[in-house]
């Protein structure tokens, strides 16, 4: 039997070299580990091309890892003995690897996180349990900002994000004397048959093996995974970025709440779903976006309501998520009672969209769309 000081737990949403539970980790003595279980692919039903990016994503990282010299021990959907859960898997591997303690980066589903308060118990092994901070707001900093308020007005925690991140600040003032350049940000959208395409990535032979695997394994969910193009490396996610900051930035802010029939993404970033399991990291894409404004390659309404988006209303609606679960995937905020998709709790920063799309803390059982 091996035996290691620590198995590092990493979820399919943790895609990140700079993750918590990677901080101090050893190549000589922790080993990692990483699944696809059927209860994370079908406690709702998930559309193909979502499936499929998170899977391939999660080889490819652990590909980058063992390059670092990491023993991964990665359990793939159809392999013989998977257990099919998150608890199983974590109980088999510690079986099999006899660590001295778990170590994880919290969940980012209250579903998820409950589960992993269990398993010190359930494993008779020290669990720690790190806070993900890939996150700039923490939940405890947002409950502090949030108590006392009569109302929680996503303007004021934005311009508390602003301050504390130093984005689009001139000292303590806003670049251009203005928080917010939403009412700059609505004009139509007209026909383009020379607007920039977005970037598309071919399928490689580890990809394609999952997308086979989706179809196999999910054939009445819905989509499809033709056409798959997603980046699913991080340097393929930032050749997309990088791609959004030169050539669709500069009129991200003029159309971002446009839409035309048979552009289905205009100037919008395409980007949230890299950013939601790890292979962007936030911060560094608004720094990006903040230094086209200050060399004079995209304007300030554009660069701005898209900051918005992720320092502002990603973050908000993190902490909103936090701060009223598990109460709020019951609440009706809009007393709407025609039939819907029902499924559990879904934050809304995972939900597969464009980054402009307004956001609303409305009650959380949202579909995830591909």
């Amino acid at each position: 039997m091996d035996r290691h000081r620590n198995l590092i737990f990493i979820l399919g949403d943790q895609l990140s070299p700079s993750l918590s539970s990677l901080e101090g980790a050893d190549p000589r003595q922790d080993v990692i580990l990483m699944c696809e279980v059927t209860e994370e692919a079908t406690y709702v039903q998930h559309h193909k091309r979502k499936i499929a990016l998170i899977f391939a994503a999660m080889r490819h990282f652990a590909e980058e890892l063992r390059e670092k010299g990491f023993d991964v021990r990665y359990v793939r959907l159809d392999d013989p003995g998977n257990s099919g859960s998150l608890d199983g898997e974590l109980a088999r591997c510690v079986v099999q690897t006899a660590p001295q303690a778990v170590v994880v980066t919290e969940a980012a589903e209250w579903r998820v996180l409950e589960s992993m308060k269990g398993w010190q118990s359930a494993l008779d092994l020290p669990v720690e349990i790190r806070p993900d901070t890939r996150f700039l707001c923490s939940k405890a900093e947002f409950a502090a900002w949030a108590q006392g308020r009569s109302a929680l007005r996503m303007e004021y925690f934005y311009r508390d994000m602003r301050r504390r991140t130093g984005i689009l600040m001139n000292g303590m003032d806003p670049l251009g004397g203005r928080w917010n350049f939403d009412a700059d940000n609505r004009k139509p959208a007209n026909p383009d048959l020379f607007r920039p395409k977005h970037p598309a990535f071919a399928p490689d032979a580890m990809t394609r093996d999952v997308l086979d695997l989706v179809e196999r394994t999910f054939p009445k969910n819905m989509g499809s995974t033709a056409r798959f193009s997603f980046a699913v490396t991080r340097l393929d996610a930032q050749r997309a970025a990088d791609a959004f900051i030169r050539d669709f930035l500069p009129q991200f802010g003029d159309t971002q709440d446009a839409m035309l029939r048979d552009e289905p993404f205009l100037n919008h970033a395409a980007l949230s779903f890299y950013i939601n399991i790890g292979l962007l990291d936030p911060l560094a894409l608004c720094r990006a976006a903040e230094r086209a404004y200050l060399e004079a390659r995209a304007p300030l309404n554009a660069v701005e309501g898209f900051i918005r988006q992720v320092i502002g209303w990603r973050e908000y609606i993190r902490g909103i998520y936090w701060l009223k679960m598990p109460g709020y995937q019951d609440s009706n905020a809009f007393n709407a009672h025609r039939p819907r998709f029902s499924g559990p709790a879904i934050p809304t920063w995972r939900v597969f969209r464009p980054l402009s799309a307004r956001r609303l803390p409305m009650p959380m059982r949202t579909i995830s769309r591909g």
